[in-house]
């Protein structure tokens, strides 16, 4: 009997414990404020700096298939760019679409990104022979002469995770960190 009871202890301290770790979403959203600031004719001043060196834009795609909403934010159907930045000291996360900004979420949580989560999570492309040819050639060139050397972009990867209570969770990676912001699947 001792041993059942023990048991039915740590069975229930163990659920105790693991919903204390378990963030309360709800305050989180609470406690957001919705930004009071925007951008002149939408568009990001350091936009020009970070796609300078790239073919493309470092940041990852949201293609966004149904409403989302912050506080008095509805955030309509369509691709974004979503851009992490900082604003008079504060981290927010641009949502971009066409090169402009549409709407501006705070991120409640910044944080470093685990030592080998690009590589386990982002595959590399099979290369076609002449492929491989070529980037020797490019990166041979790219040692021995400094000029010619890329920069390479930063590794950036998403993570959308449905939460309880019509929640949404939006992990950003880019570059060495982590960026969380939440939503709200219908209006609060």
């Amino acid at each position: 009997m001792k041993k059942i009871i023990l048991i039915l202890f740590l069975i229930i301290f163990g659920a105790n414990v693991s919903s204390a770790f378990e963030p309360d979403y709800r305050q989180i959203y609470l406690n957001m404020d919705v930004p009071k600031f925007s951008y002149m004719h939408g568009l990001d001043p350091g936009q020009y700096y970070d796609n300078k060196s790239s073919t493309w834009s470092p940041y990852p795609l949201f293609r966004l298939s149904s409403v989302l909403y912050f506080k008095s934010i509805t955030i309509h159907p369509g691709y974004y760019l979503l851009t992490p930045t900082v604003h008079k000291g504060a981290d927010y996360l641009l949502m971009k679409e066409n090169g402009m900004v549409r709407y501006i979420i705070p991120i409640y949580q910044k944080e470093l990104v685990p030592e080998g989560f690009y590589e386990a999570h982002i595959t590399q492309p099979k290369l076609l022979v002449t492929q491989r040819i070529y980037k020797n050639v490019v990166n041979f060139v790219g040692t021995h002469f400094k000029r010619a050397q890329k920069k390479p972009t930063p590794a950036s990867y998403l993570e959308v995770n449905d939460i309880d209570n019509n929640f949404v969770s939006i992990v950003v990676y880019y570059g060495p960190y982590r960026y969380y912001t939440i939503f709200r699947t219908v209006q609060l």
